[in-house]
Order: structure tokens, then C-alpha cells, then sequence
């Protein structure tokens, strides 16, 4: 991994806990709600939302479906019992099959995984709201320029302390911050239906992807330029490009006609 992409950990765990104590405290909330998934976003939003507010401050919510593998769970769980955090656990396929055996087409897979992350989504904010706290987001910079998440599921936040940083970098956070091994080095996986791998979708591994995004977004390098830099063929830049251009939508509010 090129130094390029280093962070100095200590000053950058220092600036977002602040950042979301300022948040928090100018929208006049008492605290978080922040949803784990066993993964290392999550992981790692939520260690810093106990840095920031106090572990008194954060509310965990585990969100499981039927295919969420047993070891993200009791990740999640002994992650959440490490911090110190309120947690509850709340099995969601029962909700996702009344939404989807109610339409009144047959959806795709995609069209399901989406209502499972907007289900959970639901979710966070029912208990957010109830509690007069904010849902922090979990998502990081290369999925969001890839427009890897959810429109209106993990993508529907109040605010989102690490979009700023490459999925490489927020590992390199967690580890910082004491993480387990087991989360920080697990492969990432939106787990939306079963044995659902990242690395099926996204046109190559993080190591090599986020050094793609760097170049292309942070240095302004053509394709080609980037390709070299980063070692990968150039079918790789073209589908990174091709799938920041198809979804812009999601970084966006939606257009008007003012």
C-alpha cells in the first residue's frame, strides 16, 4: 500500500470524535444511535462516537437477517460489550418478507437487498427519534464514491464521520482504536443476501481500489495515468468511472426544477 494513503491515527480519531460531539451538540441532541454490522465501519464509527459523547451517549442497534453470518453477530456483540454501549438486537427478515410478499411485482435481488437496508434504516430512526438522538452513518469514502450503499438505507444518516477516509485508511483507524483483528482484517460485505462478498461487485480489491479513487479524485489523474500508478489495467479505472457516473444521484439531494 502506498504511503500516500497513511493517516497519522491518533490526530484523526481526535478530529472526528470532535467533529461528532459538535455535531451532536449544535443539533441539540443527547447522543447517537449507530447501527453494527460486524464490520469495520461500523466498528469504527461506533468507537469514536463513544470517544466522543461517552459510552452513556451511544445506543448500538444490531440488525441481523436470516443470512447475516453468526460470526458478524457476535462480532457486533462483543465489540458493543467492549465499549460499554446500550445494544439491542433485532432480527429483521420478518419485516423485509411483509414489504416484499405485499408488492405487487416479483423484485429482483437487488430491488430485496435494497428494502432490507431500508428497513434497517427504519429502524435506527424510530430509536433515534424516540430518544431525541441522531443516526450516525457509517459509510466511507471509496463507497461513496463508488456509490456503494443504499440510497435512503445506510446511505439515509444524519451525519457521516468517516466519508472523508478510503476503507484502507478506516482500517487503519481501527486498529488505532483497538478494534478486534477479527473485524479489522474481515473481507468487507454489505451481507445482503446470502454469501454476498464486496468483492463481487466492486471492479477490484480495496488495496488496489482506493489507490484508483486516489488518483482519480484527490490528484486529478487521466485513466490511463491512474492505471499506472496504481497498477491495474485500465478496465478497472473505466468501470470505477463508470460506476461514480451512474450514481451520482446518491451524493446529491434530489434535482428540482429551480
Amino acid at each position: 500500500m502506498v504511503e500516500l494513503l497513511g493517516i497519522e491515527a491518533s490526530k484523526e480519531a481526535k478530529r472526528i470524535a470532535s467533529f461528532v460531539e459538535r455535531t451532536v451538540r449544535t443539533a441539540l441532541a443527547g447522543g447517537v444511535v449507530v447501527g453494527l454490522s460486524g464490520g469495520i465501519d461500523s466498528a469504527v464509527v461506533g468507537a469514536l462516537c463513544v470517544r466522543a459523547l461517552g459510552k452513556g451517549k451511544v445506543f448500538v442497534l444490531l440488525l441481523p437477517s436470516d443470512h447475516t453470518p453468526k460470526e458478524d453477530v457476535e462480532d457486533a456483540l462483543a465489540l458493543a460489550d467492549s465499549l460499554g454501549v446500550r445494544k439491542e438486537t433485532i432480527p429483521i427478515s420478518k419485516f423485509v418478507e411483509i414489504i416484499t410478499k405485499s408488492a405487487a411485482i416479483e423484485g429482483t435481488r437487488i430491488a430485496r437487498a435494497n428494502v432490507e437496508a431500508r428497513v434497517r434504516m427504519s429502524i435506527l430512526y424510530y430509536h433515534a427519534n424516540s430518544l431525541g438522538y441522531l443516526v450516525a452513518g457509517t459509510g466511507d469514502r471509496s463507497e461513496s464514491l463508488l456509490g456503494y450503499f443504499t440510497k435512503w438505507g445506510d446511505g439515509g444518516v444524519d451525519f457521516l464521520p468517516i466519508v472523508h477516509l478510503y476503507k484502507t485508511q478506516v482500517r487503519k483507524l481501527g486498529t488505532y482504536l483497538g478494534v478486534p483483528k477479527s473485524i479489522v482484517d474481515k473481507p468487507a460485505s454489505p451481507q445482503l443476501w446470502p454469501g454476498h462478498k464486496a468483492s463481487d461487485e466492486i471492479p477490484a480489491d480495496y488495496d488496489k481500489l482506493d489507490q484508483v479513487l486516489h488518483y482519480l479524485f484527490d490528484q486529478k489523474a487521466t485513466p490511463a495515468q491512474a492505471a499506472r500508478k496504481a497498477q491495474v489495467p485500465v478496465e478497472v479505472v473505466d468501470r470505477v468511472l463508470e460506476m461514480h457516473r451512474k450514481t451520482e444521484h446518491k451524493r446529491f439531494a434530489p434535482p428540482t426544477m429551480v
